[in-house]
């Protein structure tokens, strides 16, 4: 059984028609393909769906489920971002489109002094937020000078406590790629192995397993050669395996052609014989 429930087109960042994709997934042996664009957000920006066409994303998806109806499914779902004191509340936009699902992310890095003034502000937003994902790692370390004035042990551990409260508070179906902000470290912040960060990823993996919170594996790190692992690693896996989280495996496709890089995720599961692998939502 194949599936992909983190999927996005040209709505967002992605590149291709919704159409496009459910062809080749198809073409492909899927069995169930998700939608998943990046949420709109209040303020300007280069990657969320724009809010003029939120309903026109939620209706082309729709459309797709009635005419692959009895093929393949499809689902209609949002990669949403939590943002403290901007973004926090998915119940209004998850209920206006009738998602089916909604996967819950932190790309974008509040710090705590500064919800206030964001609540306030929301539309200049941007130029308090660390982005940590994307394309170029400049941008990682600007807004990591910008916002917690170069201190990478604030920022990451406000990464993971921000995550924390959106797991808490908004209960997505899916987490994504829950420990994403090791993709620029490359080493050159932080070890993975230092106790301070082993003791935040706990944190965190813990309280998925509390919730039953479904987690991704995420591939896209690996075939985008932008990570030397999944999002969880291999060493994460291991230890959310002895938790019982259940995962699904989704490749974060921006384009068709990456629906099925799954980069041999189903493999090193089974190798280390994974409890809890979900294939359907």
């Amino acid at each position: 059984m194949l599936s992909n429930y983190h999927t996005h087109s040209r709505f967002c960042d992605g590149k291709g028609e919704p159409k496009e994709y459910a062809a080749f997934a198809l073409a492909h042996g899927f069995d169930c393909l998700g939608f998943s664009g990046h949420c709109p957000l209040p303020f300007a920006n280069k990657f969320s769906i724009k809010d003029d066409q939120y309903q026109v994303y939620c209706d082309t998806v729709r459309g797709l489920q009635e005419e692959y109806r009895g093929r393949m499914e499809i689902r209609l779902g949002l990669e949403m971002d939590y943002v403290p004191g901007v973004f926090d509340n998915f119940a209004p936009m998850v209920e206006q489109g009738g998602l089916d699902y909604f996967l819950g992310g932190v790309h974008l890095v509040v710090n705590p002094d500064d919800v206030e003034w964001l609540r306030e502000h929301k539309s200049e937003a941007a130029q308090r937020l660390w982005f940590i994902d994307g394309p170029l790692q400049e941008t990682y370390d600007e807004g990591l000078q910008r916002v917690f004035h170069g201190d990478i042990r604030h920022g990451v551990t406000a990464f993971y406590h921000q995550t924390c409260q959106m797991l808490e508070s908004q209960r997505p179906t899916i987490i994504a790629h829950f420990n994403k902000i090791v993709m620029h470290n490359k080493g050159r912040y932080f070890d993975e192995e230092e106790p301070w960060y082993r003791g935040l990823v706990g944190e965190t993996a813990a309280l998925i397993a509390e919730l039953g919170t479904l987690c991704e594996v995420n591939t896209r790190g690996l075939y985008k050669g932008r990570y030397n692992d999944f999002y969880p690693s291999r060493k994460l896996l291991k230890e959310m395996n002895a938790l019982h989280i259940p995962v699904i495996v989704g490749t974060d496709a921006h384009e068709p052609g990456n629906l099925n890089l799954f980069e041999g995720a189903f493999e090193y599961l089974k190798e280390i014989g994974y409890e809890n692998i979900e294939f359907k939502i």
